[in-house]
């Protein structure tokens, strides 16, 4: 349909604030969104409506429609139910990128324009099958009557025969039908998110054919990429040099059926599907805006030196989001993953941020709801999550406690090896469990050390926890003599000549600072100190050393040089 055609429904409540010589336009689906970049969610030929939650100041607005533009909408339509008129800033930046800009009236529900573009895009492409789609777009309204993904595939079963599931990037279940048949196996699931995974990083237009056993199954991408249609008309594209930001995040349809020889309104009809399944997909991303910010904030105090009390403070704040109805968390696990592209390639962080929200969740639990009680941020190439525990086994009957570094990857290592084939990396390093905010500082650079750890092993997929890190005491015997004493020297020796000249005893308050784990106010205890007096010990330390205490490389070196003097 024609833009120009919105504004002859008077029901639409839409008013042209501008792109005028534009209307001509052909619209060939719809979308909502307050993400500040929704670009891996649009295909293009969208009329994008959005509440304007993503705009914060006036400098918001140009990079949002320049995103628009790139991907090729069709034009937005802003509402006024949030923030009354239209601002300024925004109809400039869609003037200055000739994208047409629509004003929809309070009155008026988003779900209503849905319906009718819906409609009308469906009533062209596929004929008598249009009620069919409209059922569903009326099925993933957030209203009373929405049911998520779970119920389109019921409807995917009841009007068109076809069994489907849901499946996130790692092979995790997230919806599937709850007529009565056999389910889907997690290994079959992880092993059709490997081939859908491999099938994309190697440019293959969706969908792809898979067959496993007896059975045929059809992948569809969850997300962009044009319709079926425009695939079969138009001379293959090499992929996206972006594939990378978006198919180690994005979800997949997996149909029980063989698409290769459908008609084109039936793939259409699916391609529509799975734009009503990234809008859920788009929702669970939007929800999780309050735990990432929970968690970089966590991360921005705890890399600056904050007082742990400030931190204390945060983590009070953050575990009530986490836990709901639970309480203070009464230990926390730092976890750092980092993606690695081997030609450099575009930032990985928001990457990693994703893979890891999805590698922290249970493997057995199914729907998209486990992934909400984790905090991730990301920094760089790298992703970090704040993991809240509830209980943690006891080290003193040698179990081993909270999240376990193998455990993490033992059910995503194929797929994510197979996303990853070619140029990719993906390591992870686990801390040990801390109890307090003063021990979040020392767990970061735990994880971070665990990390390096395990990217110096061979494979895609790699991990390392820190109980790995105790190895290093077993190299001691194997380190010559001369190698030894040079490095104890080097570090020690200005300590106890300045002992010996001051009566300082800082090679005792060292000592007592690494058992305690960097823990101010235990080791001031133990050494009968105010903890002021701690801190001055600490800093003449790191002076006369030119050492950081705070980080793991230098704790763990003098660590080493006492144990080998």
């Amino acid at each position: 349909m024609r833009l120009r055609a919105l504004l002859d429904t008077d029901a639409l409540g839409l008013r042209l604030l501008g792109g005028e010589d534009e209307l001509d336009r052909t619209v060939r689906g719809v979308m909502t969104t307050d993400l500040r970049d929704p670009s891996r969610y649009l295909s293009g030929g969208e009329l994008v409506l959005t509440g304007l939650a993503w705009r914060r100041d006036a400098a918001d607005s140009e990079p949002f429609v320049r995103i628009l533009v790139q991907a090729g909408v069709a034009a937005l339509a802003a509402g006024e139910a949030e923030l009354g008129a239209v601002p300024e800033d925004l109809a400039v930046a869609c003037a200055r990128h000739r994208l047409p800009l629509f004003a929809v009236h309070e009155s008026v529900a988003f779900a209503t324009i849905t319906e009718h573009v819906v409609r009308q895009v469906s009533g062209e492409r596929a004929g008598d099958l249009a009620a069919v789609v409209d059922r569903h777009r009326r099925m993933m309204t957030s209203g009373p009557a929405g049911g998520g993904p779970d119920v389109v595939l019921d409807l995917l079963g009841s009007d068109l025969d076809l069994r489907a599931w849901v499946l996130s990037p790692t092979g995790r279940l997230i919806a599937g039908p709850k007529v009565a048949g056999p389910g889907l196996p997690p290994d079959a699931c992880a092993k059709l998110a490997a081939e859908h995974l491999a099938a994309v990083r190697t440019g293959r237009r969706g969908p792809h054919r898979v067959i496993m056993g007896q059975t045929t199954y059809s992948l569809f991408p969850i997300g962009g990429g044009r319709a079926p249609q425009a695939a079969r008309t138009a001379p293959a594209a090499p992929a996206s040099p972006d594939v990378r930001e978006s198919v180690l995040s994005d979800w997949l349809l997996a149909v029980e059926a063989d698409a290769g020889d459908w008609a084109d309104e039936r793939l259409d009809l699916l391609q529509g599907v799975t734009q009503l399944i990234a809008v859920e997909r788009e929702r669970r991303d939007a929800a999780r805006t309050v735990r990432r910010r929970l968690a970089q904030e966590v991360l921005e105090l705890v890399q600056t030196g904050a007082a742990p009390a400030e931190i204390a403070a945060r983590l009070r704040v953050a575990a009530p989001v986490l836990l709901p109805g639970l309480g203070a968390a009464p230990h926390w696990q730092v976890v750092v993953a980092r993606v690695e592209w081997d030609d450099g390639g575009p930032a990985a962080g928001p990457v990693a941020q994703s893979l890891l929200e999805e590698i922290l969740v249970d493997p057995l639990a199914t729907g998209p709801e486990p992934s909400d009680r984790i905090a991730v941020a990301h920094t760089g190439d790298e992703a970090i999550a704040l993991v809240p525990l509830l209980a943690v086994s006891s080290e003193h009957d040698g179990s081993e406690t909270g999240l376990l570094a193998d455990a993490l990857l033992a059910t995503v290592r194929e797929p994510l090896s197979s996303g990853l084939d070619g140029d990719g990396r993906l390591t992870l390093g686990v801390s040990a469990a801390v109890h307090s905010a003063e021990g979040l500082r020392g767990a970061l650079e735990e994880a971070r050390h665990a990390r390096r750890v395990a990217a110096a092993r061979p494979g895609r997929v790699c991990a390392a926890g820190h109980q790995e890190l105790a190895s290093h005491v077993l190299l001691l015997p194997f380190v010559p003599d001369d190698v030894r004493k040079a490095f104890t020297a080097r570090l020690l020796d200005p300590l106890r000549d300045y002992d010996q000249r001051h009566r300082a005893e800082l090679i005792p308050t060292l000592e007592a600072f690494l058992d305690c784990d960097g823990s101010w106010t235990r080791c001031a205890s133990r050494l009968h100190l105010h903890v002021n007096t701690l801190r001055y010990r600490v800093g003449r330390i790191e002076q006369l050393t030119s050492r950081d205490l705070s980080r793991l490389e230098d704790k763990l070196d003098f660590f080493l040089a006492l144990r080998m003097s």
